[in-house]
C-alpha cells in the first residue's frame, strides 16, 4: 500500500505563524476565490469558527512536515438529524498547488466527515471561473446539482456559484 502523500489533520496554536505566512504568500493565487486568512486577527477568527460545534477545520499537511500545510478544509454548518449534512470550503496553499494534495486531502477529509462525523451529505459551492477548483470536486466523486446566482459574497461582490454535493452512498460507490 503507497504512504499517504497527506495527513489530514486538525489546527494547533503552534501552526499560526507558518499558516498566515502560506496564506500572505498565496494571496494572489487565491485571489479572486477566497479571503484566506492573513494575520492574526484572521487566524483567531478561523479558530473561533473551528471551536464551534458545528464547524470543524482540518489541514492537509505534509507527512514528511506536518507543520507545512497544503490545503485548508472548513466543514461549516454541520447538522445532524433528519438533514445529516455539511458545508465544504478549502483552499489551498500556492506553494503546494497542482501536486495532487488537494484530492488526497478532500478524500481524507470526506472519511472523516462520512465515518467520523457520521453525515450524509456534503454540499460545495464553486464559482463557475475556478477551473482547478471544479476539476478537484469532480475527481472526488461530487456530483453537479445546479447554479446559485449571486450565491456568496466574496471581496465585497456577490457570486455565482456551481452547487456540487456528495452523499455517503455516493462516497461508498467510488
Amino acid at each position: 500500500m503507497t504512504p499517504p502523500r497527506v495527513v489530514v489533520r486538525g489546527p494547533r496554536e503552534a501552526d499560526a505563524e507558518r499558516y498566515l505566512a502560506a496564506m500572505r504568500a498565496s494571496r494572489h493565487f487565491h485571489h479572486p476565490w477566497i479571503s484566506a486568512p492573513t494575520d492574526r486577527a484572521g487566524w483567531d477568527k478561523l479558530m473561533e469558527r473551528h471551536a464551534r460545534p458545528d464547524v470543524e477545520v482540518l489541514f492537509a499537511t505534509l507527512p514528511s512536515d506536518q507543520n507545512e500545510v497544503a490545503g485548508t478544509f472548513v466543514l461549516s454548518q454541520i447538522f445532524y438529524g433528519p438533514f445529516c449534512n455539511a458545508y465544504l470550503g478549502y483552499w489551498a496553499t500556492a506553494a503546494h498547488a497542482g501536486r495532487g494534495y488537494m484530492a488526497e486531502g478532500m478524500r481524507g477529509v470526506l472519511r472523516h466527515a462520512f465515518r467520523s462525523l457520521k453525515l450524509h451529505r456534503i454540499e460545495v459551492n464553486v464559482q463557475p471561473g475556478n477551473a482547478a477548483s471544479l476539476a478537484l470536486v469532480a475527481r472526488t466523486g461530487f456530483r453537479r446539482e445546479g447554479f446559485s446566482p449571486r450565491y456568496l459574497k466574496i471581496n465585497a461582490r456577490w457570486r455565482d456559484h456551481e452547487r456540487w454535493a456528495i452523499t455517503v452512498e455516493d462516497w461508498h460507490a467510488s
